[in-house]
């Protein structure tokens, strides 16, 4: 999981909230405001993913706003799964 992800799911999440109290309380700029945030959280979450697909499919990593790289290390559950089933064959 990279920055982008991470920020955007972060920005949707807090949209949602604020939206949501905007409908409980009737306010139509909370509302307004809070879908926004929710978009643009969903679009930097976006992002990140067609960047992860992107390292992925071309086997480099490319380096994030701070210069590092993402750490390929933690494996998926799909690879778990995989190996676990290698395992027991």
């Amino acid at each position: 999981m990279n920055k982008d992800q991470v920020k955007g799911k972060v920005k949707d999440v807090a949209g949602r909230i604020e939206r949501q109290a905007g409908e409980w309380t009737g306010d139509k700029e909370k509302q307004v405001h809070g879908t926004l945030k929710q978009v643009e959280g969903k679009v930097q979450n976006a992002w990140g993913n067609a960047k992860e697909a992107g390292e992925k499919a071309s086997g480099k990593k490319i380096p994030n706003k701070t210069g590092e790289t993402a750490d390929d290390s933690v494996e998926t559950e799909n690879e778990k799964d995989a190996r676990s089933r290698r395992k027991v064959s």
